[in-house]
């Protein structure tokens, strides 16, 4: 089974495109899946949408965090493709699901892994607009391994950790392994 693990980053913010409801003029800076299948990532810019398109295709798999409200809702604007038809585990909407909050990727991760996210998408915006593509590249991959990692230990160990309104970790069960 091929499971992509997927991120993108944006060249606008919602307040750049008149809000979050135009999440589909936001454009992409850059993307990163990682496929089990090739067991490496793969980084596309803007001009590479339609092999980025052609590899979530393929998977039979799509695992990623906030994919399905925001990364796809992005990439709407490159293609009539319908991306509501791709088989995708949304980590953030399953764990939204459980505890009735959104819980941002990196309290997860640190929860769980012990390890945070490099930047946050607000840092990347600012380096678009300076021309610091290489640093976009390096924390978007960086959020696609603690994606892919964060995963795996939902499935390895059937729970991920979280923290509540206090910062003190609460175990939730996840029943992510039939993802694989």
């Amino acid at each position: 089974m091929n499971v992509v693990y997927f991120d993108l980053e944006t060249q606008k913010s919602a307040a750049d495109v008149g809000g979050w409801d135009n999440k589909h003029l936001m454009r992409l800076s850059f993307a990163v899946t990682y496929s089990t299948r090739d067991g490496c990532f793969s980084g596309y810019e803007e001009a590479d949408v339609s092999a980025l398109i052609a590899e979530l295709s393929a998977a039979d798999r799509v695992v990623g965090y906030n994919v399905i409200n925001f990364d796809y809702a992005v990439l709407s604007a490159y293609s009539s493709f319908d991306f509501s038809h791709l088989p995708t585990l949304d980590l953030m909407v399953d764990l939204a699901a459980k505890i009735g909050f959104r819980p941002k990727l990196d309290s997860v991760a640190q929860a769980t892994l012990h390890v945070g996210k490099s930047a946050d998408g607000l840092a990347a915006l600012r380096w678009f607009r300076e021309g610091r593509f290489a640093e976009i590249a390096i924390y978007c991959q960086d959020d696609v391994r603690v994606t892919r990692d964060l995963h795996q230990f939902g499935c390895d160990n059937g729970h991920v950790f979280y923290f509540d309104k206090k910062h003190q970790p609460v175990k939730l069960a996840v029943d992510w392994a039939r993802s694989r």
